[in-house]
Formats: structure tokens, C-alpha cells, sequence
């Protein structure tokens, strides 16, 4: 039995039912395998995840120790009329995992002696339980930003902001290693951390996973997923309401179709999962695209991954205020191989990903004359059968398998 163990702690992990952020620690989990490193996965009770789905528990690698620790969401579980003490959500809403937490990831620790800690967000109890055990036993702690912890302004909250920026002061300077998932979030806290070496930081990008692509082909029905004539974009997954702001787009399509351009005949609009379906169902009303923007519920991750694969073309949006930032998403679109249509700010990561990709689809978010032009082009080309998606070759080189070779050499050096 290998020697080599790294302690993961992380929040999404199965049976949690959430957006494709869950992928990156369960497939961490598993391809470190294939390098020699033997992975322990600490996690929160399933009681505590608000939807659990048994559709990826089958994805945990056979063997693996998988230690779930007491937990409760502070705002469902303990409220009293759906109020609560303001210490009892800080630094989040799961803190109540924080003793356990550490209890059991001690217990894990002087029974499996890993050699390093691996903690990650976006849920701020993670990583908080990943410096105590830090800070108990000596060892090595990466810290998984992903994007960025805080920014001015973000957390809204004062007290909020105030306890996080402590926190995430604490992790930069105790962790070996920070990772982000673009480059412009390490030159973000580079900048706001100069006094740390420039060694600590590191990017990992997320990735999309090929066996979960596989096996959702093994099951592919190949008919598109509208009738002749109409083309159908989807957008699968979170759409938040601020960072990646749909209005504009609602817009264009309200122009469009007054000018007679589209129709609900001629084009289909999914918004799939989008954690804010009842506002935006309204919001369609209000503009009159019901008719060609549809609201639809949460679905197996097998199930989106065939509906991305029979859908015309991919619809992904990301704000300027984000532009640091890369949707997990966009890595799984590549791999389905339909052409993706982008709304962001063309000086983000996400447009300059795009354009290595060779993806060409880009408009201004923010701009509805923008939007309107893209959409116009995209359905021209899509109707003279010239809309491709991002070649094979290209996508492999966003595999989580490579993701989880750059996390095992950084595991190397640090042990």
C-alpha cells in the first residue's frame, strides 16, 4: 500500500446535487491514483446538502476512506422561524462542521499519516478546517481558492467580509501552496500579497472528466434536441443573477423578435438549472420571450452532459466583474464539441480561453446590440451548416486527468 496520502477536505463531494464545482475534488479523488498518491476524502454529512443525488456515488474510487463529518446548514436546520444568532453563519452557514471537522480529520491523520493537506472552497468552513489541522499537526496545507476569497465590496456583508478577509490572510500565509484556477486570480492576490514569495501561488484550471463524456455517449440519442428549423441553445447551469446578469441578453431577443428575425419556430432558448428559475420565469414575462426562453429544472449530470452534446449550440455567459474567472462549464462544453456562444467582456479569462479554443462566438454581456449581432451570425451560419464546435484535439488538453497530473507534481514538491 502506497505511503504517499494526501488529506482532501472539501464540502461538494456525492451524494451533494449541485453545479459542475462538485467535479473537481471527486476527480482529484480519483485520477491521484494513477500517480502513486492515495487520496482521503473529508467531508460534510449528507444531511447538511440541501438536494443528494446517488447518480455520481458510483464515480468514488472502490477502497477510498470517506470520512463525513456532523454538519448542519445553520439557515434550514438550526433557525427558529428562519431566524438565528449571527455567529452561528460565520464564516458561512455550514460552520457547525468546523469541531468535527477537525475531530475527524485528527483521527484521520494519526491513523493514515498523509503527507499533506488539500482543502478547498467556495465553502469557507472547508478551508478553515483545513488550517486548524494545519496548524495542530505541522503538515503541508494547499489551499484550493478556485477564484478569488474576497474582492472590495464582496462579501456584501461587513462583519462577513471582515471575518473572511482574517481568514483568507491566515490561509495565504500558513498554506505551501494557494491555487487558483486562472491566471488572472493569482495575479490578483499576488498583487494584494506582495510580501509573499511568488513561488506559493499556482494555477490549476478546471477540466471536464472524459469517462463521465463516455459514458453519457454510451447512452447518446443522437437526434438533435429540436424540430427542423429551429435551433436550440442551452445554458446548463447556475446563472446568478449579478455576475453573469441575463438582461441584456433578454433584451436582444426582445428586439429580434419584434423585427421579425426570430421566432419561438426558428429558435429555443434552455436555461437549465439556473438557481434562480421562479425570478427569471418572471422576468421572461415581463419581456415576452417565454415563448422562446424556457426555465427548466436540475437534472442527472449524465442527463446534462447528453442534452449539452444535442443541443445546436451552447450558450455561456460570464460578467466583467468576473473577469478573473473562468465558469467550470465552459471546460465541458468544449468537450461536447457544439459551438458555444459567449456572452462575457472580452478582456476577461474566459474571452482569452475562448480564443484558444478557437472558439470565435463572442459578444458584450453587458451589451444588447452586441448580443443581438452574435446571435444574428450564429444563427446564419448554423442554418448554412457552418457553426462548429471546438475541435477534439483541442478539448483534450482540458482533461481533469491532466488537471490531477499538475496537482500531483505540486504534491511532489512539497513533500
Amino acid at each position: 500500500m502506497t505511503n504517499k496520502r494526501v488529506l482532501m477536505i472539501a464540502y461538494h463531494y456525492p451524494p451533494v446535487r449541485a453545479s459542475s464545482g462538485i467535479q473537481r475534488t471527486l476527480k482529484f479523488s480519483a485520477y491521484l491514483r494513477d500517480h502513486a498518491w492515495e487520496p482521503m476524502v473529508l467531508t460534510i454529512s449528507p444531511r447538511a446538502y440541501e438536494k443528494v443525488s446517488d447518480d455520481q456515488m458510483g464515480e468514488i474510487p472502490t477502497g477510498m476512506v470517506v470520512e463525513r463529518a456532523f454538519g448542519l446548514d445553520t439557515a434550514r436546520q438550526l433557525s427558529f422561524k428562519g431566524r438565528y444568532l449571527r455567529w452561528m453563519s460565520l464564516p458561512d452557514r455550514w460552520v457547525s462542521w468546523w469541531p468535527m471537522g477537525v475531530i475527524k480529520g485528527l483521527s484521520l491523520i494519526r491513523r493514515y499519516r498523509p503527507k499533506a493537506i488539500f482543502a478547498t472552497f467556495p465553502i469557507a468552513t472547508s478551508p478553515l478546517i483545513g488550517l486548524t489541522l494545519q496548524r495542530l499537526t505541522g503538515l503541508p496545507l494547499i489551499t484550493d481558492f478556485r477564484d478569488s476569497m474576497t474582492e472590495p465590496g464582496y462579501p456584501a456583508d461587513p462583519l462577513t467580509w471582515k471575518i473572511w478577509t482574517r481568514l483568507e490572510r491566515a490561509l495565504v500565509k500558513h498554506s505551501t501552496r494557494v491555487v487558483f484556477t486562472t491566471p488572472g486570480a493569482r495575479q490578483m492576490y499576488a498583487e494584494r500579497y506582495p510580501e509573499i514569495p511568488a513561488e506559493r501561488w499556482t494555477v490549476i484550471e478546471n477540466g471536464f472528466d472524459e469517462e463521465n463524456f463516455r459514458d453519457a455517449e454510451a447512452g447518446l440519442n443522437t437526434n438533435r434536441l429540436g424540430p427542423a428549423g429551429q435551433m436550440v441553445l442551452v445554458h446548463s447551469g447556475i446563472l446568478y443573477p449579478k455576475e453573469r446578469d441575463p438582461r441584456p441578453f433578454f433584451t436582444a431577443l426582445q428586439r429580434l423578435k419584434s423585427e421579425g428575425q426570430v421566432s419561438a419556430a426558428q429558435l429555443k432558448v434552455i436555461l437549465r438549472a439556473t438557481g434562480s428559475d421562479d425570478a427569471y420565469r418572471d422576468m421572461l414575462a415581463k419581456f415576452g420571450i417565454d415563448d422562446i426562453v424556457t426555465v427548466e429544472p436540475m437534472v442527472a449530470y449524465k442527463t446534462a452532459l447528453q442534452e449539452m452534446m444535442r443541443a445546436d449550440g451552447l450558450l455561456l455567459m460570464q460578467g466583467g466583474d468576473c473577469n478573473h474567472q473562468i465558469p467550470a462549464k465552459l471546460y465541458e462544453y468544449a468537450r461536447a464539441g457544439r459551438p458555444i456562444v459567449a456572452l462575457t467582456d472580452f478582456a476577461g479569462n474566459t474571452a482569452e480561453l475562448l480564443g484558444k479554443l478557437g472558439s470565435p462566438l463572442i459578444a458584450n454581456i453587458a451589451d444588447a446590440d452586441s448580443i443581438r449581432t452574435v446571435l444574428l451570425d450564429c444563427l446564419a451560419s448554423w442554418r448554412s451548416g457552418q457553426l462548429h464546435g471546438v475541435r477534439r484535439e483541442v478539448a483534450e488538453t482540458c482533461s481533469r486527468r491532466s488537471r490531477s497530473d499538475e496537482l500531483a507534481r505540486l504534491l511532489e514538491q512539497i513533500t
